[in-house]
């Protein structure tokens, strides 16, 4: 072993020796925090953020190939891009749909694109930045997902493509809608950020559309801070997506590879001179949204933990459900469509419009008790003041948004929860809610 190998090892027993040190605390309900999400790590991802950074290769690198090579193994798919955030991978996805090398099929200014109104606004913004209209339906309360009657309500001759996120983990009825998209020649993405590990009918989310995405925030099913995917199984699709997301290049060789194609100083682009290299022509208007290897270094260990975490997070969405079971007189308790089985983000609640406290009654008590939450993203996009003036369609109601907008908030289910955090949730609502139907009775 080298000199410089021996010292690695020895710096990577250290850190070993560095978390095992950090000392657990006991649960102190009302005192501590309960966090609506978070990372949720050991040694392994410590490990390797260091042993990433002692190479100081300092943009993708080993780890990122081998998690894009892991995550495309556990998905079932052959191509996984890592890019530096979900925002950005839907950022790339959408502009993967508008390159001319689709031709016919590429989306244009003006092209029509099926979404929902309660979402979060990066599903909706690479809409509007490539200059595509955004038409919106509604979602179903309690599940907060459209139906396939709201969205096949939406098709006009100007729709070229659908784009949606499977909400706080639930997925919409995505058989029934992969197969409109394929009848109706419509692309079909899905926002599957807060999905990792849902499936529909047997089969993982995100693989049921011609295009996929993910998000690896410190908030969602695995992190590597910041850090996002798209997945496809196309691949042309792959090739372009890549283009997007490496400065709108045509050269698809990987780091360090030269010539993949076999014809780098033989072709014709443009009006560029005959055998330009193709390793700098540029075929798409297209941005840098590569992850670092540091960052792909901690998803790598977050990989062989995806199983794990997900059954932590059914395991906690059970029992939250078991406990307020007992309160759908006043909310309107989380759930999911026939042959859907999440991966769930967190449990979504919503308080009855006749309930006898409204939402920020209950969020109050519950911050109150040290148990965060949030509200379910936007509510109703179109309601925020960056949205005011973009061009848009509206089908139907959005009467359900409206209420998500003022009666709707989530609270965690995430791995870092324990027994005891949930006892005290389910004591702080029972607690509130005991306290104000008594005055009403």
């Amino acid at each position: 072993m080298s000199n410089r190998a021996e010292i690695r090892s020895k710096i990577l027993d250290l850190v070993r020796e560095f978390h095992a040190a950090d000392a657990k605390k006991t649960f102190r309900p009302g005192e501590d925090p309960v966090r609506y999400a978070g990372r949720h790590y050991d040694e392994a991802e410590l490990v390797n953020l260091v042993d990433s950074s002692l190479d100081f290769w300092l943009t993708a690198g080993r780890y990122s190939d081998e998690f894009e090579a892991g995550f495309a193994d556990f998905l079932g798919v052959p191509y996984a891009l890592l890019v530096n955030s979900g925002s950005s991978a839907n950022l790339v996805a959408f502009s993967t749909l508008t390159s001319p090398k689709l031709k016919d099929r590429a989306v244009k200014p003006g092209d029509e694109v099926i979404t929902v109104a309660a979402g979060f606004p990066t599903t909706v913004n690479p809409i509007i930045q490539n200059r595509a209209v955004p038409v919106f339906v509604d979602v179903e309360l309690g599940t907060y997902v459209p139906t396939m009657d709201r969205i096949a309500a939406a098709l006009s001759p100007k729709t070229k493509a659908v784009m949606m996120a499977h909400t706080m983990g639930v997925p919409y009825e995505l058989t029934e809608l992969r197969d409109w998209c394929r009848k109706n020649n419509l692309w079909f993405v899905e926002d599957n950020c807060d999905a990792l590990g849902s499936r529909y009918d047997g089969q993982l989310t995100a693989t049921f559309g011609d295009i996929g995405t993910f998000s690896f925030y410190p908030a969602h099913h695995i992190t590597m801070g910041e850090g996002g995917a798209v997945i496809t199984q196309n691949e042309d699709l792959a090739r372009i997506a890549r283009s997007f997301r490496d400065w709108g290049r045509d050269c698809y060789c990987a780091a360090g590879e030269n010539n993949t194609c076999g014809v780098r100083f033989a072709q014709q682009f443009g009006s560029l001179p005959f055998g330009y290299d193709h390793k700098y022509v540029y075929s798409h208007i297209g941005y840098n949204l590569k992850v670092t290897d540091m960052q792909a270094a901690i998803g790598v260990a977050q990989l062989g933990k995806i199983d794990e975490f997900v059954a932590a997070r059914k395991r906690n969405h059970a029992a939250l459900e078991a406990g307020l079971k007992k309160h759908e007189k006043y909310l309107i308790l989380h759930t999911a469509p026939p042959k859907s089985d999440p991966s769930w983000f967190g449990y979504v609640i919503t308080v009855r419009p006749d309930a006898p406290f409204k939402r920020a009654d209950l969020v109050t008590a519950l911050e109150m008790s040290r148990i965060e939450t949030r509200n379910l993203f936007c509510g109703n996009l179109l309601r925020h003041p960056a949205y005011a003036n973009i061009e848009h369609r509206v089908v139907g109601s959005l009467a359900n948004s409206d209420i998500v907008t003022t009666n709707t908030f989530f609270i965690g289910v995430y791995p870092g929860l324990t027994e005891g955090m949930i006892k005290h949730i389910l004591s702080v609502f029972d607690t509130f809610i005991g306290s104000r139907s008594q005055k009403t009775a």
